[in-house]
């Protein structure tokens, strides 16, 4: 082979590799750029504290001089661990429709991998669930949303010759927003408001208000995100960075929070506007006016996108998905939303797809996790 491997080791290398997707998807009208300055937090060992628990390896893929490939392998050792796992994660992989790329690459990271003895190859998947994981593999023609895999059909049959096959899949709904609240909605909702319980829905006006919440709100996701494949608890510096990460794109009033008569967080729901335009528009980068079509765009969307949500296991199956869900609906209608995107969910998380069915969600993307022994 005339492909040739190099590790990233310095900034240079690792600007490189941040920016060698825009090259690959220059003509691929869905991809969406990162926003550049976090990306740059998000691979530096000293702001990311991902990086204090896992082994990790970044590598760039020339063929004589000119870089065509990028890969990242991760072994979350206290996952592994809990999970009593044995698997190397490759992630963030990008390469032209060429086998050998890609094989030389997925070599690379397997090799890296046996030679901490690990036992399966699995990805794309990073650190934790809460990063972009899976090739998409249905739905090519839909925008990407935030927080999510933007590839090419090729590499989902790059993965297959390589000997991969399906680990799991994850489905995202697309749900048309109604005029009126469903009847079962009302009627739940009536329940809620007329038993003398101790629960209040909070809602935000501003971002102040929502930051005494933040770790509250990410323990509840701690206690509930257990059994979710790739989820690894957040510590509170990792709390802080993944709200600093997402905050400043969050419109308020797109944030549901339930609590108790201590205060205490038992439920919530983050959506946000979809800003994919004006990521694209801005190329990635905030400045000098790259947040102002950020901005616009999130005011103009027609979406609205569900980041993430949970429920304490002690308040389940007491409706407060609805209850939520009713608020929501409420903020969606006011801001001129018509459709919500469900971001990922696990295949086999019945009871969350369940309420998506209830109110009209149809599956309009799905993702896929593969995985293969090495």
């Amino acid at each position: 082979m005339n492909i040739s491997i190099k590790e990233v080791s310095d900034k240079k290398l690792l600007k490189t590799f941040i920016h060698l997707p825009a090259k690959i998807h220059q003509n691929h009208h869905n991809w969406v750029p990162p926003i550049y300055m976090d990306e740059w937090e998000f691979f530096n060992p000293k702001k990311n504290k991902a990086f204090s628990y896992c082994d990790t390896v970044l590598i760039l893929a020339y063929r004589e001089d000119e870089v065509l490939g990028r890969a990242m392998g991760i072994i979350n050792h206290k996952y592994n661990e809990f999970h009593k796992e044995k698997d190397v994660r490759f992630s963030f992989i990008e390469c032209w429709d060429d086998q050998e790329i890609y094989h030389s690459m997925i070599e690379f990271i397997a090799d890296w991998g046996k030679a901490k003895e690990m036992e399966k190859l699995v990805g794309p998947l990073a650190f934790t669930d809460k990063d972009p994981q899976g090739f998409l593999i249905e739905g090519f023609d839909a925008p990407t949303v935030i927080a999510s895999n933007c590839n090419y059909p090729y590499m989902v049959k790059l993965s297959e010759q390589e000997g991969f096959a399906k680990k799991v899949d994850l489905v995202v709904y697309q749900i048309e927003i109604p005029k009126e609240e469903p009847p079962v909605y009302e009627k739940i909702y009536e329940r809620f408001q007329s038993q003398t319980n101790d629960l209040k829905v909070l809602e935000f006006s501003t971002r102040r208000l929502v930051k005494p919440y933040i770790r509250p709100v990410l323990n509840l996701v701690n206690q509930t995100f257990v059994n979710i494949y790739g989820f690894w608890p957040f510590t509170e510096k990792e709390m802080d960075d993944f709200a600093n990460r997402y905050l400043y794109l969050i419109n308020p009033r797109f944030i549901k929070l339930i609590v108790n008569g201590n205060n205490d967080a038992v439920a919530f729901v983050i959506g946000m506007s979809d800003i994919s335009k004006g990521i694209q528009k801005s190329r990635g980068y905030l400045l000098p006016f790259g947040f102002i079509h950020i901005f616009r765009a999130g005011k103009k969307s027609k979406q609205l996108n569900l980041l993430l949500g949970a429920i304490h296991p002690d308040y389940q199956g007491k409706g407060l998905d609805v209850i939520m869900g009713m608020k929501m609906l409420e903020s969606a209608r006011k801001a001129g939303k018509t459709t919500i995107d469900s971001h990922l969910e696990l295949e086999y998380n019945h009871k969350v797809r369940a309420e998506m069915e209830r109110v009209g969600g149809k599956v309009y993307k799905r993702f896929r996790i593969f995985e293969k022994n090495i």
